[in-house]
């Protein structure tokens, strides 16, 4: 074995055991928190790995066909972050998303978005495609119009599960300093990177004094 294949499979090692160690301390208090605060919810998350290669760096929260929350991490974005601090804010992030209903909350949106602009179309005399496209149009206008709210508060309420697990949020957020910042574009998916550090330290410091 090549010194930079040694060093390659260390390093995969040490970003598994991370990943491992974060993933055991943050789910039992996501669990818990989804449980106190959410209990009509399936509170069962799973954490997975998606191994597909090529991708960018990405984590994301979803629902599997039982309704339990499965939260996703790709390989770029394990192997991106810094220390587990990051990590574990990521995850608490993510968690936070199921605990608040966000998915949810997009959904609606995104169909009231969708009624609207359908409805506008047709009192203009569209015809049946333009209203279909409206239609398309107006879900993708709803399901952005709060998103960025959404972000700050999964972003708070992951603040909170990673302090409650032992990590630092202050520190795991500086993930935050090495990604594209979206600023405050129009009905964009996310807010300032700025915004998103600020509420952290917010919270960080408000949770320590309690």
């Amino acid at each position: 074995m090549s010194p930079e294949q040694a060093a390659t499979r260390a390093e995969a090692e040490r970003a598994t055991r991370q990943f491992v160690d974060v993933a055991s301390r943050i789910e039992p208090i996501a669990e818990a928190e989804c449980r106190r605060s959410a209990p009509r919810l399936n509170c069962d998350y799973l954490i997975v790995v998606d191994d597909r290669p090529g991708q960018e760096a990405n984590a994301f929260q979803t629902l599997d066909r039982q309704g339990r929350p499965i939260i996703a991490f790709n390989l770029a974005l394990i192997a991106s972050v810094e220390n587990a601090d990051e990590l574990a804010f990521v995850m608490g992030h993510e968690a936070s998303h199921h605990i608040l209903g966000h998915l949810a909350r997009v959904e609606e949106d995104a169909a009231i978005g969708a009624i609207i602009f359908s409805g506008l179309a047709e009192m203009s005399g569209a015809d049946a495609a333009t209203v279909r496209s409206a239609e398309e149009f107006g879900a993708s206008v709803g399901a952005r119009s709060f998103s960025k709210e959404y972000e700050l508060e999964a972003d708070q309420l992951g603040t909170i599960l990673t302090m409650r697990a032992g990590y630092d949020p202050v520190l795991g957020a500086e993930f935050f300093m090495r990604i594209p910042d979206p600023g405050e574009k129009f009905l964009g998916s996310h807010p300032p990177n700025a915004s998103r550090i600020a509420i952290v330290r917010r919270t960080a410091a408000a949770y320590a004094t309690n």
